[in-house]
């Protein structure tokens, strides 16, 4: 570990923060001027250039000969995308959230999330597994912007838009450019973020799984982190959450699917992701169903949440690499108080929020027999 590497970091963030405000302003600019909804922006192109670097990262470990490093950048960026960035963004501003999301989008994200553990039970992602996944990505993508602008038809119908009396957007061209120049200044300061990190990491002896996970996953997953921050603060909150679920999708759909057509024998996926951080990304992705149907909402103390929560996975993940002496202990706390707390937390939130629903549509029954 020297300076350089010091350096490296500090002008990733600079660089993550720059790119993440000029790539918010061109795609909520580019979604006024083509009729695009923010949240069909924010799932299709901010995702798929916020999820440029873990494809840049995948891709290059898988060429090195370092697999591990490939799929735990994937997993650990779904994990950090969604407990980390999200708890992060819900913090700087309650998200909402619109049906489209709890309706269609998240669970799409749960059975992929499902289907990447059925398809690595056999140590491997084959090519023909990874031809599924890019088709499952492109068909969500045509799908969800097919629902969107049905959607947006029907608002239209009703004379109930918005929009209408939004200032005039910058030009197709000024939007785009904003594009290409914001994704490049994410890529090149997640390159240079994850640079540093992995060769302080590297310098700590621990595994390419490890690093993929944490370091990597973490620094790769800056630009949504930038994007979704940066959105909510500009009030563009479906570009926020539309941002962290689509680039789940992506991640799963291309960011794994490219490298197993590029792996002779396919993309190789360590024991030990099969058996925990497989798993535990299809929980964060559970988790968040619970959450986003509370009023559609993701409120700050979910936020917090999601955080801790994070926090904790990643001190497990850390405390098991080097094989610490508080790893027992952590591990006991963890399985018998935080997680039955997290559980008991959702499922009251939800039984609340359900009977308000049902209270106020009896209420709302009772004043139309009186009527």
């Amino acid at each position: 570990m020297d300076l350089l590497d010091v350096g490296r970091i500090l002008l990733g963030l600079v660089l993550l923060v720059g790119g993440g405000e000029l790539l918010v302003r061109g795609a909520s600019a580019l979604a006024r001027r083509v009729g695009l909804s923010p949240l069909v922006v924010g799932l299709t192109v901010v995702s798929v250039a916020t999820s440029a670097p873990e494809l840049a990262v995948t891709v290059g470990a898988t060429l090195d000969g370092q697999p591990d490093l490939a799929v735990g950048n994937v997993v650990g960026s779904n994990i950090a995308n969604v407990l980390f960035i999200l708890g992060i963004s819900a913090l700087v501003l309650p998200l909402s959230v619109r049906e489209q999301l709890v309706r269609l989008d998240v669970p799409v994200l749960v059975l992929l999330s499902g289907l990447l553990l059925v398809l690595a039970l056999d140590g491997s992602i084959s090519t023909g597994e990874g031809i599924l996944l890019l088709v499952l990505v492109v068909a969500h993508t045509v799908l969800t912007i097919l629902v969107s602008r049905r959607r947006d038809r029907g608002v239209a119908d009703e004379g109930t838009d918005p929009e209408a009396t939004a200032p005039t957007p910058p030009s197709f061209l000024v939007s785009v450019v904003l594009i290409v120049v914001g994704v490049g200044l994410l890529v090149v300061g997640a390159d240079q973020l994850v640079t540093g990190a992995v060769s302080i990491a590297s310098a700590l002896g621990v595994s390419g799984l490890v690093v993929g996970l944490t370091v990597v996953a973490l620094g790769t997953s800056l630009p949504e982190l930038a994007a979704s921050v940066i959105a909510a603060l500009r009030g563009e909150r479906d570009i926020a959450v539309g941002n962290v679920v689509g680039s789940c999708i992506v991640n799963i759909g291309l960011v794994l699917g490219v490298p197993a057509l590029m792996s002779e024998g396919g993309l190789p996926v360590p024991s030990a992701a099969i058996a925990l951080d497989i798993p535990l990304m299809i929980a964060a992705a559970v988790a968040l169903l619970p959450v986003v149907l509370t009023n559609f909402t993701v409120a700050r103390w979910e936020g917090g949440m999601f955080v801790l929560l994070y926090a904790a996975y990643v001190g497990y993940v850390v405390l098991d690499a080097i094989n610490h002496d508080a790893l027992e202990g952590f591990t006991f706390v963890m399985a018998l108080f935080v997680l039955p707390l997290v559980a008991i937390s959702l499922v009251a939130t939800v039984a609340f929020e359900v009977g308000v629903h049902r209270g106020r549509q009896e209420a709302g029954a009772d004043r139309s027999s009186e009527g």
